[in-house]
């Protein structure tokens, strides 16, 4: 049984707060947040006490923690969890600075603790599923990999701009889903992006629609779609091409019933947004996390990982600014173990 800490009580922290305290091997002991009142309110709800961060990360009895504060928090609490002697859970991204995310890894692997970054849509069992059958070479050779994911609507331009902008934030998702395909991270990138859906997100100097081209040392190719605006729901698809066929995850659907008449053939809208379209992965996730801690053994998803995803963010923020490809090399260097 692993005792955990949760820090942060915002909507993410509520949804962690769910799994943690249905699996039959964690107990959810303490909450943390800046507001009290959300503290107090999910650890009433979820059989916890509310207690500061320091104090819950200080706590010998609390194994581990996970951390669903806002980005500029995620560093300091993984370096502080981390020295605690506590196994960390830790929502992307790492950072918002790359700089500051490569040495809080360094820092991370001297404590010696594991450290996990939610990267939740590798335990989508869609994507899980065309993983298992791309590695067992069903299609053969993958050749071309594509990525599409765009939300039903903008966030509030409040949340724009403290997010880090749509590719630290959003489509880092998309990156972390990449590596995890593909194997390995591209050679180079080229991004374009533009502010058509909503002239305020550019305003605030961030992009709401975009497109990532990624190519590889051995030819392949991948390509990411990110929009800020869906009309017909949250669209979440993953395409693989390979040499002897075709891969393709598609949308998770309100319900099942289609409609047929001589007036035509309707179908029910994508689910709405990632509460209904993830849960079932933030559950896998958390359970993953919880048997690899329990087992010692080497976690899904690492700090490495976040690092890596955040460089490729770094990597398509230049492209886009620039009109340039830019070399995985020239944006993330070796980290010495």
């Amino acid at each position: 049984m692993l005792r955990i800490g949760l820090l942060g009580a915002g909507r993410i922290g509520r949804v962690h707060a769910k799994a943690i305290t249905a699996h039959p091997q964690s107990q959810l002991c303490a909450v943390s947040d800046a507001i009290e009142d959300a503290a107090q309110g999910l650890a009433a709800e979820s059989g916890a006490e509310a207690r500061p961060s320091d104090e819950i990360i200080a706590d010998p009895s609390i194994d581990a923690v996970l951390i669903a504060t806002p980005t500029d928090t995620h560093s300091d609490l993984i370096e502080a969890a981390t020295q605690a002697g506590k196994a960390v859970l830790c929502e992307k991204p790492v950072d918002l600075d790359l700089d500051r995310a490569v040495a809080c890894q360094k820092s991370a692997a001297a404590n010696g603790q594991p450290v996990m970054i939610g990267f939740n849509r590798r335990f989508d069992p869609n994507f899980s599923a065309l993983k298992a059958a791309a590695d067992a070479g069903e299609i053969g050779t993958p050749e071309m990999l594509s990525i599409t994911s765009f939300d039903p609507a903008p966030p509030p331009v409040s949340y724009i701009k403290v997010s880090g902008g749509l590719f630290r934030d959003m489509m880092i998702h998309d990156f972390d889903m990449a590596n995890y395909l593909m194997g390995q991270l591209p050679k180079v990138i080229s991004a374009v992006g533009t502010s058509i859906v909503d002239p305020e997100i550019g305003a605030a100097g961030d992009v709401d629609t975009a497109v990532v081209t990624m190519a590889y040392d051995d030819g392949r190719i991948a390509v990411i779609k990110n929009s800020r605006r869906a009309v017909y729901g949250y669209d979440q698809r993953v395409e693989m091409l390979g040499s002897e066929g075709l891969l393709q995850a598609q949308n998770m659907l309100e319900n099942t019933l289609v409609k047929s008449t001589a007036d035509g053939v309707v179908g029910a809208k994508p689910t709405y947004f990632f509460l209904e379209r993830y849960m079932p992965a933030y559950q896998a996730e958390w359970d993953a996390f919880v048997q690899a801690t329990l087992s010692g053994s080497s976690l899904p998803v690492t700090l490495e990982d976040g690092v890596a995803a955040l460089a490729m963010a770094e990597a398509a923020t230049r492209s886009a600014q620039t009109g340039q490809p830019v070399a995985m090399s020239e944006i993330l260097k070796p980290v010495a173990k």
